[in-house]
């Protein structure tokens, strides 16, 4: 698990609102979790994420976190935001 939720929707805030203010983003979580999250996503290890890897990594979790499945997240399902461990899952995407 990486950190106490889901970094990335918490890495895309500090974006947007580095972005509002036209100061630099500091990762949430500090530069390791940033590590950690880089290697979930990055499927083909070249030390970059692709717009296609984000997305599927985001897609993924997208599909994890909907427990009923009905294509939305409500507040309890969003209430448990959790990225899985490459190591427990084989990353994300993986069946």
């Amino acid at each position: 698990m990486v950190g106490k939720g889901l970094i990335v929707i918490l890495g895309l805030a500090a974006g947007a609102a580095a972005l509002a203010d036209e100061t630099p983003a500091k990762p949430a979580g500090g530069d390791a979790e940033v590590k950690k999250l880089l290697l979930l996503m990055d499927k083909d290890q070249n030390g970059k994420v692709s717009r296609e890897e984000f997305m599927n990594f985001m897609g993924a979790e997208f599909d994890r976190l909907d427990v009923n499945k009905d294509g939305e997240l409500d507040v309890n399902e969003l209430s448990s935001l959790r990225v899985r461990s490459a190591k427990k899952t084989g990353g994300a995407g993986s069946k």
